[in-house]
């Protein structure tokens, strides 16, 4: 396509949309959408996506990280340039529940998803065979008992070097801070209600207890501390006194699949910039 991306963060100050156009003017480009956000323009911090057509980009790649380097950083800015004709290698886990699972495997066939899989990782195999229909790797790491060390060893070994990111697609095992930190890669989850309402197992049945009237989901990057890393989207359902704790987690599951499908879409499109615990979604 011959497009790239370029994300520009950090503090705001007189100058930065300036300076990055005339950048990606002298390195022969044409701006095709731009998108920029300041929180504060006295002393805040300032977010920019550019999407620009640059003729043999691959050609020209490297020199204009290089002009990146010696204008942007000095402003005390970070920027992350990718090429767009480059899909992100996402790798997915799951466990029983398969309705995340394969709305990803089916958008990813349709073409709405700009990723490459290279590989299901589950500690059950009940979803093998979906998976492999995809034509897509499916490997069964089992995951039991109060150490969860040697899994997630294996899941670290399977992902290292062939990834880009990772997406919990509702699998069911809590991550260690040594994993987060030995995969290296973001790793977004989906979790079945607001957070941080109903935390734990049975959060439907919690719901229905508490007579609730909408049901959400939440999907985030995962940190260290559970379920409270930074939200990319949300979405919710309305539902009544008379639906049962299994009509909830029906509609439920129709939201978690919505949720997470554009979470991802919008990570793999760059459109998703982390500041803090929070993000600024383009």
């Amino acid at each position: 396509m011959d497009q790239a991306c370029l994300i520009v963060h950090g503090p705001d100050q007189p100058g930065i949309v300036s300076a990055v156009s005339a950048l990606i003017t002298r390195n022969e480009g044409n701006i095709v959408s731009l998108d920029q956000y300041s929180d504060d323009a006295n002393g805040g911090a300032f977010f920019q996506r550019v999407v620009f057509h640059r003729p043999n980009l691959t050609a020209a790649f490297d020199d204009i990280s290089a002009d990146l380097t010696e204008t942007i950083t000095p402003l005390g800015l970070e920027w992350n340039l990718t090429d767009r004709s480059v899909p992100k290698r996402m790798a997915i886990l799951a466990s029983t529940s398969d309705h995340c699972l394969l709305e990803l495997l089916w958008r990813h066939r349709r073409g709405e998803l700009n990723v490459t899989i290279p590989m299901v990782i589950s500690n059950h195999t009940n979803t093998a065979d979906d998976v492999r229909s995809f034509g897509i790797p499916f490997f069964h790491v089992p995951s039991q008992g109060p150490d969860k060390s040697a899994a997630e060893a294996e899941i670290v070994r399977l992902l290292a070097g062939n990834v880009d990111f990772v997406v919990l697609a509702r699998y069911m095992q809590i991550l260690s801070d040594d994993f987060i930190n030995d995969v290296g890669v973001p790793v977004i989850n989906i979790h079945h209600s607001f957070l941080p309402a109903f935390i734990g197992a049975g959060p439907y049945k919690k719901a229905k207890e508490r007579g609730v009237k909408l049901i959400g989901a939440t999907s985030h990057y995962v940190t260290k501390d559970l379920d409270e890393g930074p939200i990319i989207e949300q979405d919710v359902a309305r539902v009544t006194h008379a639906h049962s704790a299994g009509d909830l987690q029906a509609r439920g599951a129709y939201v978690e699949r919505a949720v997470l499908s554009r979470a991802v879409e919008w990570h793999a499109d760059d459109r998703v910039i982390r500041h803090g615990n929070h993000t600024i979604v383009f």
